[in-house]
């Protein structure tokens, strides 16, 4: 199976995500050096392979939208799985919504200059 390169950028982009942390997905498209692209991002991690990628799960939960809102319909299935999942990860969701001043990920020095190829 072939994969989109541009997928595999998010995905690895996504896994840097700390615990406890969430980021947007415009901000993971500029960080996995798409900017623009935040549509695709969502693409991409619908299509996460379920065995994640590089054998290391992509916490796909970690990315929401950039009013800080779980992009999902609140009755959904899906929202209430990322809801709960974020919740372990101690962060606080309210009414769908996330604190981006508390809870998103500002990535250091190290990690835009180490951790980050795109």
């Amino acid at each position: 199976m072939t994969i989109n390169p541009h997928y595999a950028r998010i995905w690895q982009t996504v896994q840097l995500i700390p615990p406890g942390k969430v980021a947007c997905y415009g901000q993971v498209a500029d960080l996995a050096g798409l900017p623009g692209r935040a549509r695709l991002v969502g693409k991409a991690l619908g299509k996460v392979p379920e065995d994640g990628w590089k054998n290391q799960p992509v916490p796909w939960f970690r990315v929401i939208n950039s009013a800080g809102k779980i992009s999902f319909p609140e009755a959904s299935e899906n929202f209430i799985r990322q809801k709960q999942l974020l919740q372990e990860e101690q962060v606080v969701v309210l009414g769908g919504r996330i604190k981006l001043k508390e809870f998103q990920w500002q990535p250091d020095l190290a990690e835009l200059l180490f951790q980050l190829e795109f």
